[in-house]
């Protein structure tokens, strides 16, 4: 089976939606190929679901630049759509008086990257709003805030649809071949075929390296090496006695072991850092007193008996450990040869938040 199409967009997560949605928009003809059976089944529904403010990524950055105007995009979407949302705000927080210092970095490089609303509180104002975190200093995101991921995808894909994008599930790219006229995708799945397209995206997510290793033209030095972080979550049984997330000081890998909300109000604490090989979401619970140890940092109260193993995500990096956190990166035609071939690569946190500037960005690079 053989079908022509102006636009493909492979992977079906939250960012691959958000393309595909903007493209269509654009007037475009998209079909995206999802290898699942449901969409978003990897990063997009294995993350913490915050809608961040920008805070902690390299000035100029890709990371930097959009999620500081992607996070004003997502509320306002959000509100639009009825997507279930809230802006809670986040309490970034110093446990020691040494770790003081990394929050002034916060505040002065939030500034460079746009975020201004950044509130010093003493331990005595935190307490008031938190009364189970101790801290010796902190800072108050109030921009900071929690969504509901699968209703977000949801609306991108009624969007999509509602402009005559289709979905196609269980339709893994297996090989292809890049051309200046059109890509060939061969696409795997119960009724194999050959897609041929004017413009492909690969938003692929863990997989978007061996994606673009599967077709011939795309060179390999556009291809960076992938990394894996694994991170665990536990819940915490019974009320939680937070209003807002908690996030302590970041190691170089993320964001620490901190504390979110869903939108429920239950807690949960995450995610640590596990560097693996391969995909791999088992639950390890001997990582349990390991997480006791960091969350009592900062909530010196926790029962560990209320911790409960909740599940684990994968961050696709570009960095290896002790690299520090990386930036996205989107690769688009200049680094194709002129083809009308872009692929993202890494696109961990603050994809969620940056989802709707992404889309403009990469459909931007494709016109």
């Amino acid at each position: 089976m053989i079908e022509r199409i102006d636009c493909a967009v492979i992977g079906a997560g939250v960012v691959g939606l958000a393309i595909a949605r903007a493209l269509a928009l654009a007037g475009r003809e998209v079909i995206v190929l999802e290898s699942e059976s449901a969409i978003g089944t990897g990063t997009s529904s294995r993350n913490s679901e915050v809608i961040h403010a920008g805070i902690y990524y390299a000035t100029g950055s890709l990371k930097a630049r959009l999620c500081v105007a992607g996070r004003p995009m997502l509320y306002g979407f959000c509100a639009s759509r009825s997507v279930e949302h809230r802006r809670i705000g986040k309490l970034i927080v110093a446990t020691a008086a040494e770790e003081v210092p990394t929050l002034v970095k916060y505040e002065a490089q939030a500034r460079s990257n746009g975020v201004t609303d950044l509130k010093w509180l003493a331990p005595d104002e935190v307490r008031v709003l938190e009364p189970e975190v101790l801290c010796v200093a902190a800072l108050l995101s109030p921009s900071t805030g929690i969504v509901d991921t699968h209703g977000l995808m949801l609306a991108f894909r009624a969007d999509l649809e509602a402009n005559g994008g289709v979905i196609a599930l269980n339709s893994p790219v297996i090989g292809g071949r890049l051309s200046a006229s059109e890509i060939e995708l061969q696409v795997g799945g119960a009724e194999p075929m050959a897609v041929y397209a004017a413009t492909v995206v690969n938003c692929a997510g863990l997989n978007a390296q061996s994606v673009s290793q599967r077709l011939l033209g795309v060179p390999g030095a556009a291809i960076p090496a992938r990394y894996l972080a694994k991170g665990h979550y536990f819940s915490l049984a019974g009320a939680s006695p937070f209003r807002h997330l908690v996030y302590p000081v970041a190691n170089s890998a993320g964001l620490g072991t901190h504390v979110t909300l869903d939108l429920g109000g239950n807690a949960r604490f995450g995610p640590d850092v596990q560097w693996i090989e391969q995909i791999d979401y088992d639950f390890d619970e001997a990582r349990r007193p390991e997480f006791a140890r960091a969350i009592r940092r900062y909530y010196p109260r926790l029962d560990d008996s209320r911790l409960r193993a909740a599940y684990t995500g994968i961050r696709p990096k570009i960095s290896a450990a002790g690299q520090g956190s990386g930036d996205f990166c989107v690769a688009g035609p200049a680094e194709h040869g002129g083809c009308r071939y872009a692929a993202l690569y890494g696109i961990e946190s603050p994809g969620l938040t940056a989802s709707l500037a992404l889309a403009e960005h990469v459909a931007a690079m494709l016109q």
